[in-house]
C-alpha cells in the first residue's frame, strides 16, 4: 500500500516536471550561425546553447552549407550571420533566405562597421548588425530582442545610422571648384568616366585628375563616399 501511495503522491510531482519541460521547449529560440572561423562559431554556438531558453544546432562555415542544411519543417528563428565569407556573401545571403523563409530573422555579426555595409546589410532584410566585439551576454540579449520582435545594433552601429539621417551641417563654402561639382553631379547618375569625359568635354586624364583631387578635398577614397556626401547636401 506504501508503495501505491507513494507513485500516487508523485503524479502530480511528475505532471509538473513534464508541464515545465514542454513550456521551455515551446518558447525555445532556435538560433543557427553562418562563421567561417571555426573557433569563434563553435565559441558562440556552445555558449548560447547553454543559456537557458536558447538552442543553437546549426552552425555553418558559408552561407551555401546553411542553405543546404536548412530543413523547412524545423527552421532556425534566428541566424547570426557573418559578412566576409567564403564563397556567397553574407549581405547576398540574406537576399535569398529571406526571399524562401521570410519568417527567419537575421542578426549580422562582423567586423564590418563602415556604413556602406550596414546599410547593405539593412537593405537587404537584416533585423540586427553587431560587431564581433560584442560581449556574449550582448549577443544573447539582442537575441531575445530580436525575438520579442524588436531591433538591434551595436553602439557604434547604432550612432552611424543616426548621423545618416541628422540633417547635415549647412555651409556656404564648398572646397570644390565648380566643374569638380559637375563632375560630382555626374557620378550621382552613374557616369563611367568616359561618358563624363565627353559630357564635359575634356579628356579622361582630366577626369581622372578631378576625381583624385575631388577625394583628396572632400578626405574621401571612394566613389561612393563622395555620392552619399552629394546626396546628404554636404558639397
Amino acid at each position: 500500500m506504501s508503495v501505491i501511495a507513494d507513485r500516487e503522491q508523485n503524479i502530480p510531482s511528475l505532471w509538473y516536471s513534464l508541464i515545465i519541460k514542454l513550456t521551455v521547449s515551446y518558447i525555445m529560440i532556435k538560433v543557427a550561425i553562418v562563421e567561417d572561423d571555426t573557433t569563434i562559431r563553435e565559441t558562440i554556438c556552445t555558449y548560447l546553447g547553454s543559456q537557458t531558453g536558447i538552442t543553437c544546432g546549426m552552425a555553418c562555415e558559408s552561407v551555401e552549407s546553411l542553405l543546404h542544411t536548412l530543413d523547412k519543417d524545423d527552421l532556425p528563428d534566428i541566424i547570426l550571420m557573418d559578412i566576409g565569407l567564403p564563397g556567397m556573401s553574407g549581405i547576398s545571403g540574406i537576399k535569398i533566405i529571406k526571399e524562401k523563409y521570410p519568417e527567419i530573422n537575421t542578426i549580422m555579426l562582423t567586423v564590418y562597421n563602415d556604413a556602406h555595409k550596414v546599410f547593405q546589410s539593412l537593405c537587404a532584410g537584416a533585423t540586427g548588425y553587431l560587431l564581433k566585439n560584442a560581449p556574449f551576454a550582448d549577443i544573447k540579449e539582442a537575441i531575445e530582442m530580436v525575438h520579442a520582435g524588436g531591433a538591434t545594433m551595436s553602439p557604434p552601429i547604432a550612432r552611424k545610422v543616426v548621423d545618416f539621417f541628422r540633417p547635415p551641417k549647412k555651409s556656404n563654402d564648398s572646397p570644390l571648384t565648380d566643374k569638380e561639382k559637375e563632375i560630382v553631379l555626374c557620378l550621382v547618375d552613374g557616369l563611367s568616366y568616359k561618358m563624363i569625359a565627353d559630357h564635359e568635354c575634356i579628356s579622361i586624364e582630366t577626369v581622372r585628375s578631378h576625381i583624385k583631387n575631388i577625394y583628396k578635398k572632400l578626405h574621401v577614397h571612394s566613389k561612393v563616399e563622395v555620392i552619399t556626401k552629394s546626396l546628404q547636401g554636404e558639397i
